[in-house]
């Protein structure tokens, strides 16, 4: 940043500050937990040394020393998300599989799942796009989360979610089997160039298919856009204005483009495909099972928590741990 020709052009600076403030973003952490760990080490011998041990200075360090533990675990997992798009805010879709009323119904419940996990993290929540079921439950749900690292730490959640309970949906109160995908996109900035051509475009306008009260709208503000050379679809209902709607919607298409362009790119698009299951049996990466037992099960990772409607209030973290500890970058 020493270079004085580096301001005549805005572009060339503009990607060293923000390649200055990712650095800065590492650096900053790890020497703020550094200094923390030698000053606990160097009142722990002032201690040993110490005839008389002064029990309010000790306790004081035990907890320093669990504090600096935790803060170094979350470092930890911070270094795991080095993808290219981690950092990024995040795009999720939700979509039910075979099973009609308690498909959709699970899919709903998973809507709520990720928005109470995103409010425990301090992320803000918002729904761009959703379908209502005929009965009960969602066709579909679109939402962004916007937060430090909410698609590196979403990703681990991409996959087919697995639902085991009685239904309430069923007279003789049968247990159900029920599945749920869930899709992640990287939430693309408005300086990465993604060339969208308005007659590659197909716009239509409807009215808002909300579950009634002020979600109903009666004039025709949503807004769905076709991208005719790949078949992309988008959607977004949440504002009155039309106008808000498409620009809403054109966001969420160019984050879909973008992705599109990062997997041709990195040669990952066959493996992204792959998680793109059949929503059904065998293809889930995890299970919450109510009845007979309660257990939420993760099938990479092999992590079971016994407390279900703990995790269903938001508890994913350990799950999303699990996963980036074992697979890391791999999973990126």
């Amino acid at each position: 940043m020493a270079d004085a020709g580096l301001w005549s052009e805005p572009e060339r600076a503009k990607k060293v500050v923000e390649e200055v403030k990712t650095l800065k973003r590492w650096l900053e952490p790890y020497h703020a937990l550094r200094k923390r760990a030698d000053e606990a080490r160097e009142l722990a011998e002032l201690l040993e040394a110490e005839s008389h041990v002064d029990l309010s200075l000790q306790r004081g360090l035990d907890e320093e020393g669990d504090k600096i533990a935790r803060d170094l675990e979350a470092l930890e997992l911070r270094n795991l998300l080095r993808g290219p798009d981690d950092a990024r805010d995040a795009l999720l879709h939700i979509h039910p599989g075979a099973g009609g009323t308690e498909s959709q119904d699970w899919a709903e419940m998973l809507v709520r799942m990720y928005t109470r996990w995103a409010e425990r993290r301090g992320f803000t929540v918002e729904l761009l796009d959703l379908e209502p079921g005929e009965e009960a439950g969602i066709k579909r749900a679109e939402m962004e989360i916007r937060g430090q690292y909410a698609y590196g730490l979403l990703r681990a959640e991409i996959g087919v979610h697995r639902l085991v309970r009685i239904s309430p949906f069923d007279a003789q109160s049968r247990r159900h089997t029920s599945f749920a995908s869930v899709f992640v996109y990287p939430v693309v900035d408005d300086d990465i160039e993604i060339d969208i051509k308005e007659d590659d475009l197909r716009i239509d306008v409807y009215r808002a298919s909300g579950k009634g009260g002020q979600h109903v709208n009666k004039t025709s503000s949503a807004v769905r856009i076709t991208h005719l050379p790949t078949g992309i679809v988008v959607a977004c209902q949440n504002e009155r204005s039309q106008f808000k709607n498409k620009g809403t919607a054109l966001k969420m298409l160019k984050a879909r483009l973008y992705e599109r362009a990062v997997e041709e790119q990195a040669a990952k698009k066959a493996e992204v495909d792959k998680q793109k299951t059949d929503i059904a049996w065998g293809n889930q990466i995890r299970s919450y099972v109510f009845q007979p037992y309660t257990m939420v099960n993760d099938h990479r990772t092999e992590m079971k928590v016994g407390d279900v409607q703990k995790v269903m209030d938001g508890d994913l973290d350990q799950f999303i741990e699990a996963y980036l500890k074992r697979f890391g970058s791999k999973a990126a």
